[in-house]
C-alpha cells in the first residue's frame, strides 16, 4: 500500500486534484469528511462534546451546531485543547480503520488540510502540495464560496506558509490556472510516480541499474534529504543511533549523480535486520545479496553493511546501513564534511568524477566507475583524516 498525504492551502483547489487521484483509482480518505462523521447525531462523539460543552451546542434537531461549539470551543486554549482531544482521537481511529480495510496494492490518498501544520509527513511516502497564490485563492473564496474578504484573508495567513508547505512537499501542484492544466499533471504523477512506486514497494523492487550520469548541484537535494531521513527515523525508531545526509550529494555546489545518499548509524546489523521490514514498508526496498564497503585500515576483510533503495521513482535514494562496529560510518561522515570545508579537493573530486562520468556513460551501472574512483578516495582518506586530527572534527 502507497499512503499519499494530500493539502493545500484554503482556496487552492485541493478538492480538484483529490477528485482526479480517485478517478484514476485512488482510495481517498476525506479528513474533514471524517471529522464531520465522528459528531454525527447519536456518535460518541457528539455525546462527549455535549458533556465538555453543554446541550447549547445542539441544533433543535439534536444536530451539532458548529457556530455554537467553536464559540466555546475557541474562546480559550483550554477549551480548544478539550476539543481536539475529543475529537481528534476518534478521527485517527477511523482513518487507521479505512486504511487498514484498503487493498494490498492500493495507493490510499488521505486529504488532510493541515497537515503540514500538524507535522504530519513522515508518516506518508509522498505529499502533495496543491497551491495557488494567495490573491487567486482570495478570489476564489469570495466569488465561489461567498466569504467576505477578511475572512478570506484571515483564514490564510493562519494557515502554514508557502515556505513550510514547500518545505513538505515531495510534489508542488500549481493549481493558479484552469483545471485541465493541473489535471494533467495529476495524471502523469499518477502513471509515472504513484503506480510504480507503490509496486515498488509492495514487491520490494529495487530501482534498475543505471549509468553514471552528473548533474548540477540541485538545491532541492538537502531537502528531499531532509523528508527522506525523517521517514527512515520513524521507520527505524530506536534502532537507529544516528542518521544523515551523505555523499555527493551533501556537499553543495558540487556536481553528483542525482541519488541522494543516506546513512543510518546502529549499534549492530542485527538492529538493522529488525527494522528492515519497516524500512522497506516505509518506501525504501531492502536490496538483496551481502553489501560491504571496502575497507581503509589495511584489513583484508570487507566491512559489512545493510543497504535499501528509495522506492520513489521521482526521488532516487541509496540508504546505506552501517554498524559502529566498523570505521565505515565514520568516514562516511568524514569524508562529505572534509569535502564541504576544503573547496579545493570538493573541485578536485569533482573533475575526477566528470572524467570518468563520461568514460562510462554508455556502460549501463555505474559499477566500474565507482570502482576507479576509488583509488582517488581512498587517498583522500588519508587526507581527510589529517584535516579531521588537525581541526578536531568528531561525527
Amino acid at each position: 500500500m502507497l499512503r499519499v498525504g494530500l493539502t493545500g492551502g484554503i482556496g487552492a483547489g485541493k478538492s480538484t486534484v483529490a477528485a482526479r487521484l480517485a478517478e484514476r483509482g485512488a482510495v481517498l480518505i476525506d479528513a474533514d469528511k471524517l471529522a464531520r462523521e465522528v459528531v454525527e447525531p447519536g456518535t460518541k462523539g457528539l455525546a462527549a462534546l455535549v458533556e465538555a460543552f453543554g446541550a447549547d451546542i445542539l441544533t433543535a434537531d439534536g444536530a451539532l451546531d458548529r457556530p455554537a461549539l467553536a464559540a466555546k470551543a475557541f474562546s480559550d486554549e483550554d477549551s480548544r485543547q478539550r476539543l481536539n482531544g475529543i475529537t481528534h482521537p476518534l478521527i485517527s481511529a477511523r482513518t487507521a480503520e479505512l486504511m487498514a480495510a484498503a487493498a494490498p496494492d492500493a495507493i490510499v490518498v488521505h486529504d488532510v488540510p493541515l497537515l503540514v501544520e500538524g507535522g504530519y509527513s513522515a508518516g506518508y511516502h509522498l505529499v502533495l502540495v496543491v497551491d495557488a497564490p494567495v490573491e487567486v485563492r482570495v478570489k476564489r473564496l469570495t466569488e465561489v464560496r461567498g466569504m467576505p474578504e477578511t475572512d478570506a484573508r484571515a483564514r490564510i495567513a493562519a494557515q502554514a506558509t508557502e515556505e513550510q508547505r514547500r518545505a513538505a512537499a515531495d510534489v508542488w501542484l500549481d493549481n493558479s490556472g484552469t483545471p485541465d492544466v493541473v489535471l494533467a499533471e495529476v495524471d502523469r504523477l499518477w502513471a509515472d510516480r504513484l503506480v510504480p512506486f507503490e509496486a515498488n514497494v509492495r514487491l520490494r523492487r529495487p530501482r534498475p541499474p543505471m549509468s553514471p550520469k552528473l548533474v548540477p548541484y540541485n538545491e532541492e537535494w538537502p531537502a528531499q534529504a531532509a523528508r527522506a531521513l525523517a521517514r527512515i527515523r520513524a521507520a527505524t525508531g530506536e534502532g537507529a543511533l544516528r542518521a544523515d545526509h551523505i555523499g555527493s550529494t551533501s556537499v553543495p555546489g558540487r556536481p553528483a549523480k542525482d541519488i541522494v545518499d543516506l546513512q543510518v548509524v546502529v549499534s549492530t546489523l542485527d538492529d538493522a535486520d529488525a527494522f528492515a521490514d519497516a524500512l522497506s514498508d516505509a518506501g525504501f526496498p531492502r536490496a538483496e545479496g551481502d553489501w560491504a564497503d571496502d575497507p581503509q585500515d589495511g584489513s583484508a576483510a570487507p566491512w559489512p553493511k545493510r543497504f535499501h533503495f528509495g522506492g520513489d521513482p521521482g526521488r532516487p535514494v541509496n540508504l546505506h546501513v552501517r554498524s559502529t562496529q566498523t570505521p565505515a560510518w565514520r568516514l562516511a561522515l568524514l569524508f562529505a564534511e572534509w569535502l564541504r570545508q576544503n573547496p579545493d579537493e570538493r573541485d578536485a573530486y569533482a573533475a575526477v568524477k566528470r572524467e570518468l562520468a563520461g568514460a562510462h556513460a554508455a556502460d549501463g551501472t555505474v559499477e566500474a566507475y565507482a570502482d576507479e574512483k576509488q583509488d582517488w578516495v581512498n587517498a583522500a582518506f588519508h587526507r581527510a583524516e589529517a584535516w579531521a586530527a588537525g581541526t578536531g572534527w568528531t561525527p
